[in-house]
């Protein structure tokens, strides 16, 4: 299980399915902080752990207090920041986290929630304390890439370099004008996105991804292929909501020229649109 957003969201449920770790997780914050309700992180007996807790202190006072409470076998509800007993330890942001301690999180729920998330479907895993009564963990971020040409090179480098998967089929390569691509799915977590500057090629690529349940679709080009586009998908039956689905111009940078600036501004959109998918923002 790869992805840069989602392999952090989901490398500590992870160790902790590996057995011999205890389970840290964000059930309450009060204020502003840099993660979110649900950040986790695991520790393991040897002291070692997966995940980030956005503080090294923090994460070394989770650790030596998972070690206690695995030492004395019980669970703990800890208040640090605003409103904690630890007076000593404050948190540079100046807000309150609630943090659930398991000790011994059960072994099948974890594997449970790592085996749905590999099938690329939502998994839930209850919580024993705090407001959070479940953690709730989303399919990592998927692209397809549809196109050709610098911008798809450049777009599949940086993905690569960020863990993000991409599934890339070229032009002549895995893909047939007019013909939708062969043994291709995109789920609810997957972006699909078409990369072309001769638009002939797109017609029967948006017609399918429409078809998928695919959270972003883009297709780069200029206003007259953007009204080309959409006059050819009503003539196909594709309505208005058929239409706005698709985000053209893509990207956040207007008018990139360069293909790694171009890269940048479509990758930035769709993790973007990834983030607000996630169950615990």
């Amino acid at each position: 299980m790869s992805g840069l957003l989602p392999t952090g969201d989901h490398a500590a449920l992870m160790r902790a399915a590996r057995g011999e770790a205890a389970l840290c997780t964000i059930v309450g914050i009060d204020g502003s902080f840099s993660r979110r309700i649900g950040t986790q992180l695991a520790v393991a007996a040897d002291g070692s752990r997966v995940g980030d807790m956005a503080d090294k202190c923090l994460d070394d006072e989770l650790a030596s207090q998972a070690l206690a409470a695995m030492a004395e076998g019980g669970a703990r509800m800890l208040r640090y920041g605003q409103g904690s007993p630890f007076v000593d330890f404050r948190l540079p942001c100046g807000s309150g986290l609630d943090i659930w301690i398991d000790p011994a999180p059960d072994l099948a729920e974890l594997r449970r929630c790592v085996a749905e998330l590999q099938a690329r479907r939502e998994a839930v895993l209850p919580l024993g304390g705090g407001m959070l009564r479940e953690r709730r963990y989303i399919p990592r971020l998927r692209i397809v890439l549809l196109g050709a040409g610098a911008e798809s090179s450049a777009l599949v480098r940086l993905a690569t370099t960020q863990g993000v998967e991409v599934e890339w089929r070229e032009a002549g390569e895995g893909l047939s004008l007019g013909r939708p691509p062969q043994n291709l799915a995109a789920d609810a977590w997957t972006a699909v996105l078409l990369l072309f500057h001769d638009h002939e090629w797109e017609h029967a690529l948006l017609d399918w991804a429409l078809g998928t349940p695919a959270f972003y679709i883009g297709a780069q080009g200029g206003a007259p292929a953007r009204e080309e586009r959409r006059a050819r998908l009503r003539a196909a039956g594709h309505g208005e909501d058929d239409l706005a689905r698709i985000n053209s111009p893509v990207g956040l940078i207007p008018a990139a020229r360069d293909p790694a600036v171009l890269a940048l501004s479509v990758l930035a959109e769709v993790v973007g649109a990834y983030e607000a998918l996630h169950p615990h923002r």
